[in-house]
């Protein structure tokens, strides 16, 4: 189980870097902008705003992810079909954001808030 939620955080990492990267790569922004204060904001496109709503989303399941992770290892519960799932359901999300896949976007946010409740009624 650690491990899994040492890749969440890799996970995470990917996910906050993700729109600086596409904002560079589509040359909305410089690396001088990167690496600045940022006081003004940048003018990015559809898939720099998807990738930063992605991360947006996680930042709101990953603090669930990782209680139910510590709790489960603190109680011997075993767990970890459910958290491998979030992981790769997370994984697939980001992938659909960035594609701008709506309907089944939603359907893989589902199953991933499924694998949360999975990881959940075990420790009940």
């Amino acid at each position: 189980m650690i491990d899994l939620i040492l890749w969440s955080l890799v996970l995470l990492v990917v996910q906050l870097v993700t729109p600086s990267v596409l904002a560079l790569m589509g040359g909305q922004v410089s690396v001088a902008y990167l690496l600045s204060a940022r006081d003004e904001a940048a003018q990015t496109s559809g898939s720099v705003l998807r990738a930063q709503r992605a991360a947006a989303n996680l930042l709101e399941t990953l603090p669930a992810f990782l209680v139910l992770a510590v709790l489960s290892i603190l109680n011997g519960t075993d767990v970890i079909a459910f958290a491998q799932a979030w992981l790769v359901l997370r994984v697939i999300y980001l992938g659909l954001y960035l594609a701008g896949t709506a309907y089944v976007r939603s359907l893989v946010w589902a199953g991933a808030l499924g694998c949360l409740i999975g990881m959940a009624l075990p420790l009940l």
